[in-house]
């Protein structure tokens, strides 16, 4: 073949690829309201993973075609160069284009083993805009004004398109009014009817589903005012209900926050839904909000344009981030970006039994299971390229002789063959340490609930200590050190054996057998640095996470197959009671 017909031919392939890898995605994703009609949790699980894997199976696979259609010539840049140039005139007029390009720069990465970004090569540059071209004009149905509130929610309450039956439509309109009314109400001057500023309200298609709720998410427009609107429906054996009514910032932005599994919508133009969202959510990054929309590898490449964004705007250095120095992991930060970067050592004491592929499965693992809301989203990112001017002279010394298997010195920058990249928090220990009491306490209770949660999911963080969990702006309490993680159904929870004699009594190693998998839950508050205060209270709110029953309990509705409740929400049921504690 001649390089014109390479270059057309190559063009064409990986794009068609893209279009194969996005039909599948939308797809799997459009299972997701018949899985909520059906209630197959189950199947809903297995949709997520299945479209998590999805983009690598189609980015490998379309790399080894390449290699093989290319033969001798698959390395010349130059004729990936002009494939570059075909290809983005092919996919320019394609929705959500910027996705096609980052399928591309994905497929060229592996192709060269590229190290830092290849503009010649790929679609990274920092001055792309992934908005370009979206106005406001995501797909959304306008529920305008008649006069009555009351009616604007009849009738979208009415619109929402699932087969299963309302329980108490009636009802459900008259909760939904009232809500709406006194949030309106509390940002109106005094004297002026909810009815009177009422304009509209723009809800955004389609429904968004996650986990076992599904969310009718937009907003309200009244005088000079703008609220954000979230309901989330749970589907009972009875039939459908509102379980929450969200009308702030805050609450949204847990549901769509970092630390949650990601929605399944069949959204046409995911860039202008991204630009409506962004009106409700606007200091959410642009790319957690692609990611929490299953666009994850788009959600990494707007991850690094904002890193790369930032320090061409800044002049602090990266230096270890607050807390205690990890025994695997090494963690410094940008004391002016939210974010930390994560380095595995290339050695681990003795007191660690993990392998470094051991702690590589376990950060797939999470990327993989339902988070729960209190794992957070961890980003893997390979070669990539800093400055090394911005780094401090301590944690350049500590990489290069902790982490030299990943990272090394390139002229004037370091390369970095693995690191992970996750938001930044408050590191639990430093929290309890330097907040008022009150919020203290609620750090407390809300740790206790972050290790139910994990337990609700299958999950057993190990390591319970406090510097291995982080406190973030909403105050929610996260897990965010993965090396001992395991699933509750692999542990054997004990209780601590009688001792025989005075003897084994006052012995300072352990006198019993101990497996590696043995957990005894009544020793868990021996480890952590709290106060007596901080002890009794977390002994009267989570009591029971002391006691090898509670996990046993786990265990077996685990393996009995139900599927155990986490909300990003605190539910407002109409008259039901709660299967699990909420997640608040």
């Amino acid at each position: 073949m001649t390089a014109e017909s390479l270059i057309e031919e190559g063009s064409r392939r990986i794009a068609a690829a893209f279009a194969f890898y996005n039909r599948e995605f939308r797809d799997i994703t459009r299972r997701a309201p018949a899985r909520f009609e059906a209630r197959d949790w189950h199947g809903s699980q297995q949709d997520a993973v299945e479209r998590i894997e999805l983009y690598d199976r189609w980015v490998n696979r379309t790399v080894a075609n390449a290699r093989q259609d290319l033969g001798e010539v698959a390395l010349d840049r130059q004729l990936w160069s002009e494939m570059r140039s075909r290809f983005h005139a092919r996919t320019a007029g394609l929705p959500d284009a910027a996705f096609a390009r980052t399928f591309f720069s994905s497929v060229s990465r592996r192709v060269f083993g590229t190290v830092g970004v290849a503009t010649d090569i790929e679609f990274v540059g920092v001055d792309l805009d992934p908005l370009e071209g979206a106005g406001d004009n995501a797909e959304i149905q306008v529920y305008a004004h008649r006069g009555s509130l009351e009616l604007v929610i009849e009738d979208l309450l009415g619109d929402i398109r699932l087969r299963s039956p309302w329980i108490d439509f009636e009802k459900s309109v008259r909760n939904v009014t009232l809500d709406i009314t006194k949030q309106i109400r509390s940002h109106l001057p005094a004297g002026v009817e909810v009815d009177a500023a009422l304009k509209h309200i723009e809800i955004l298609a389609p429904l968004f589903f996650q986990s076992t709720r599904a969310y009718v998410v937009g907003q309200i427009v009244a005088d000079g005012l703008r609220l954000p609107l979230a309901l989330a429906l749970q589907n009972t054996d009875r039939g459908l209900l509102i379980d929450a009514i969200m009308l702030d910032e805050d609450e949204l932005s847990i549901v769509f926050g970092f630390t949650r599994s990601y929605f399944h919508a069949d959204i046409e133009r995911v860039v202008e839904a991204v630009v409506f969202l962004r009106h409700l959510l606007p200091r959410k990054p642009l790319s957690e909000l692609f990611t929490v929309l299953g666009r994850a590898r788009q959600g990494k490449a707007e991850r690094y344009r904002e890193l790369a964004r930032h320090l061409q705007h800044s002049d602090d250095l990266f230096a270890h981030a607050p807390g205690e120095r990890g025994l695997v992991m090494i963690c410094f930060t940008l004391p002016s970006l939210d974010v930390v970067f994560k380095l595995i050592r290339d050695r681990f004491p003795p007191v660690k039994s993990v392998l470094r592929q051991d702690v590589i499965d376990k950060y797939k693992f999470v990327f993989r299971h339902d988070r729960a809301g209190r794992l957070v989203d961890a980003q893997e990112f390979k070669r990539v390229r800093l400055p090394r001017a911005r780094f401090t002279t301590e944690l350049i010394d500590e990489l290069l002789s902790e982490t030299a298997e990943t990272v090394h010195v390139e002229g004037d920058d370091l390369i970095f063959d693995h690191m992970y990249i996750e938001r930044r928090m408050v590191p639990l220990n430093l929290f309890l340490r330097e907040a008022a009491p009150e919020a203290a306490d609620r750090a407390v209770v809300d740790y206790g609930q972050s290790i139910r949660d994990l337990a609700l999911s299958n999950i057993f963080p190990g390591d319970l200590l406090l510097k291995n969990f982080g406190v973030t702006r909403h105050g929610r309490v996260i897990f965010y050190d993965y090396d001992e993680l395991c699933q509750v159904t692999d542990c054997r929870f004990r209780e601590m054996p009688q001792a025989d004699n005075d003897e084994d009594e006052m012995r300072g190693e352990t006198w019993f057998f101990v497996a590696d998998n043995d957990v005894f839950p009544e020793t868990f508050l021996n480890f952590l640095a709290f106060s007596d205060g901080q002890r009794d209270l977390f002994r009267r709110t989570h009591g029971d996470l002391l006691e090898a029953d509670f996990w046993r309990g786990i265990q077996r509705r685990v393996k009995d197959g139900a599927v155990l409740e986490i909300l990003p929400y605190r539910p407002r049921r109409l008259g039901q009671s709660l299967s699990a504690p909420s997640s608040t």
